[in-house]
């Protein structure tokens, strides 16, 4: 198995890409600044616009980590739409970091996260971007994909406890009432999915126990 990890460098990328290396995983860096990878790895260096589908051919999986810089968050959208252009009938899967605003927080599915979102709220552009960028993965022809939303409070600080649950596109809570996952368990998450696929074409989410 061969897996990329586009921005890799970044706080949930770096994990990934840790988590990968230390199970032996045949792992490379699509980074611009590989100056700035803090372990050995092979590394691709190209902006993730200029990508091209046969930068990433004989990849088996491709995880997009990218995280939008402050003040244009619409790259959220444009970034992913042009991953799934040119991944678009290949055999490679694209594994996408996702967020929360996109998960449902109903059983009968009619309300988001984002319809309950503050729009003044300083997480409201990056939130609002990712949940649009995500529509598209469903409706996109010939794609193998799977989109992965952490908990509400996706956790850069918390601890790796090396466990999680998964669950389908609706907002779940741990055995304590909150809804939280760290980026280092998330990490694991992603990484087993990249390995075992057990959700193809499907929208997750992970939670802590």
């Amino acid at each position: 198995m061969k897996i990329a990890i586009i921005g890799a460098t970044g706080r949930a990328g770096s994990l990934i890409l840790n988590e990968a290396l230390e199970r032996q995983v045949d792992v490379t860096a699509i980074v611009r600044r590989p100056e700035k990878l803090t372990v050995d790895v092979p590394y691709l260096k190209k902006d993730l616009f200029e990508l091209t589908t046969a930068d990433l051919k004989d990849f088996d999986v491709v995880i997009d980590a990218f995280n939008a810089p402050k003040g244009k968050e619409e790259l959220h959208q444009t970034s992913l739409q042009h991953l799934i252009d040119i991944l678009s009938g290949t055999k490679t899967r694209l594994l996408v970091v996702g967020g929360a605003s996109s998960l449902y927080i109903d059983d009968d599915k009619t309300k988001r996260m984002i319809d309950v979102s503050d729009p003044k709220a300083p997480y409201y552009p990056t939130a609002y971007n990712m949940y649009r960028a995500f529509l598209e993965l469903p409706r996109a022809k010939n794609l193998y994909w799977g989109y992965l939303s952490p908990a509400a409070f996706f956790n850069p600080d918390g601890k790796r406890t090396g466990e999680y649950q998964l669950s389908d596109d609706r907002l779940k809570k741990n055995s304590d009432g909150k809804s939280e996952i760290s980026m280092a368990d998330y990490a694991i998450a992603m990484v087993d999915e990249a390995l075992h696929h057990q959700y193809d074409n499907q929208h997750i989410s992970v939670v802590s126990l």
